[in-house]
Formats: C-alpha cells, structure tokens, sequence
C-alpha cells in the first residue's frame, strides 16, 4: 500500500502542478514490483521503463525522495535533475524514458553478472506497447546466444497509449514472443502468484540455461501518463469493474484475512500509519528548495577531447 498512496500523492501534486513535464503512475500494477522484489536475491538487478515509482521504492528509495525528484526538488534521489522517468538506486539502473531502450541494456547488465560470475540476474521490463520493437528481438537473440542470466518481463497492462493489445499485436501472447527463449505467463495481478513464479525464473536463469520470458498481466488504472484521462479508449466503467474485482491489494487483504494473519484492526492500524508517513513525504517534498542554478554544470563530463571524423589528417580538439 505504500506505492499505492504514494501513486495517489503524486497524482495529486501533479494535478496542483508541483509536479511538471512526464509523470506515469503504476496504480494498479503494484503486486509486479512488490512480488517480485520478494523473490529477489542482493546480487540481482533490475531495469525498467518510465512507469518506475512502484520500483524505485521497492529498490530502497525512500518515499520523501521520489516525491521530491518528481517535484524536481534539491532533496530528490537524484537532486531534482532526473524526475518520473530517471530514478537510480543501487542494482536499479531506472527509469529510462525512450520505449523499449532498456531491454538491450538489460542484456549487457546480464552479460555483466555472467562475466563477473556474481550468480545475478537481471530482471528487464518492459510493456506491452514496447513488445513488437525490433531492438526486443535483436536483444532475445543476443542473449540467448549468450546464455545471458536475464528475465524479460512484458508488463501487459492491456494498452500502449491509447492503443487496445489487440489493435497493436497480431499476437498478444506475449509470452511466446521469444520463440527460441521459453516463456510463461503470470497473474499480474496476485502478488504471491508473481513471486512464485519469479523465484522459479530466477532460479532457471541461475542455473545457466540462458534467458526466459515472463508476461505479466496487469492492468492500469490511471491513463498513460498524467496527461492522458485514460477514458477516451476505455471505459471509467471498465476502469472500475478491475479495481472492484481484480484489485491486487484488496484481493491479498482478504486472503490473508480469510486465513486469519492478519485482523481487521492490525490493517487498519497499517493504513493508518502509511498514510501519514505518505503524507509527510508529501509536505517534506513541496517544501524543499528547488536546485541552484549552479547545479546546471554539476555531474557533467568536462575536459579536453578530440573529435575525429573520416579523414584521420582532420581532427578538432574540443575544450
């Protein structure tokens, strides 16, 4: 629940305009991130695309400082200058803003455990609107060539934009997309049900048989991005016929109700405290400074470099 109502504070800060620029939410998708943190290991990595608030928290970044990076604020995980789409943490190489790009950079984070023999895997996700890319391929084919220790994660959210899977893909087994790469399909929605099934993924990448291929299946509940109402090419009845049915939270609350772990009290005493610490990263975030100017030319490469083109007699040094 902690994504969930940070998701829900962001939504609101975007919408008092704190918050500016990109900013895609993972409201609805949180048992993907959560469950397969569970079945993580410390030497394991992941990389994902824009939608990475949910991941960012599950990989150690506090509440306060993914507020304060979406409000480009000084005390943000990377000082204000990164915001939605370029969060960092040790072992999560982001948040990364062009569609499909991470998935070869997955690869070379996985080519990077084999080599350095560190029994990791690198988990890469990426969306359904991403899957038909070629550089997907390309990548598959690397890695299974190399026996790279990586799961590829389709988080099939049901649309790219504002695109239905089925207007995108001829076809939306995305599971099976690896051909050569053995897949298999997983209830995005059941947190234990994405645990299980990453612990036995990784436990095939460990054993060096190469690359697998998950689907998880999910839904969002806020459009692509804040910008988009999400209800031009879907229903606000459809919307809400997933969270009274399919809800991830509200599913695993009752399960653990049903079997008595937990009582009524214990979670509404949990809701209670996440919620105020939600809130107080909220005010620490709206009241931090915003960068100094200075910070323009901090954390970029300078020096002397020289620049060759086609004619090695032509060479340009750069200062």
């Amino acid at each position: 629940i902690n994504a969930e109502y940070m998701e829900t504070a962001a939504s609101n800060m975007y919408k008092d305009k704190t918050i500016r620029g990109f900013c895609h939410l993972y409201s609805g998708q949180e048992a993907i991130c959560v469950g397969m943190k569970a079945a993580m290991q410390a030497q394991d990595s992941i990389i994902t695309a824009y939608r990475a608030h949910g991941w960012c928290y599950m990989m150690g970044i506090t509440p306060t400082a993914i507020l304060s990076e979406l409000a480009g604020r000084r005390t943000g995980c990377a000082k204000g200058k990164g915001g939605s789409m370029h969060m960092y943490a040790p072992n999560f190489y982001g948040g990364n803003g062009i569609v499909g790009a991470q998935v070869p950079l997955g690869a070379g984070i996985g080519f990077a455990h084999k080599y350095k023999e560190d029994n990791g895997v690198c988990i890469t996700l990426y969306g359904d609107g991403a899957a038909n890319q070629g550089q997907v391929f390309e990548t598959y084919n690397m890695a299974a060539l190399w026996k790279l220790p990586v799961i590829f994660v389709c988080e099939n959210n049901k649309f790219g934009m504002g695109t239905s899977v089925e207007r995108a893909s001829a076809s939306t087994e995305y599971y099976t997309r690896g051909d050569y790469i053995p897949g298999i399909w997983v209830n995005g929605m059941d947190v234990l049900a994405v645990k299980e099934a990453t612990r036995w993924a990784l436990d095939y990448c460990r054993s060096g048989r190469g690359p697998i291929v998950m689907e998880m299946e999910t839904y969002r509940y806020f459009g692509h991005s804040m910008s988009d109402p999400g209800s031009v090419y879907r229903t606000r009845e459809a919307v809400q016929e997933v969270r009274k049915t399919r809800d991830p939270i509200l599913n695993f609350k009752s399960k653990i109700q049903d079997l008595g772990l937990v009582s009524e009290a214990e979670i509404s005493t949990l809701d209670k405290e996440v919620k105020k610490e939600v809130q107080k990263a909220t005010n620490e975030a709206e009241a931090a400074p915003i960068p100094d100017d200075s910070e323009v030319f901090t954390h970029v490469e300078v020096g002397s470099y020289k620049v060759r083109g086609p004619d090695p007699s032509i060479q340009v040094t750069m200062n």
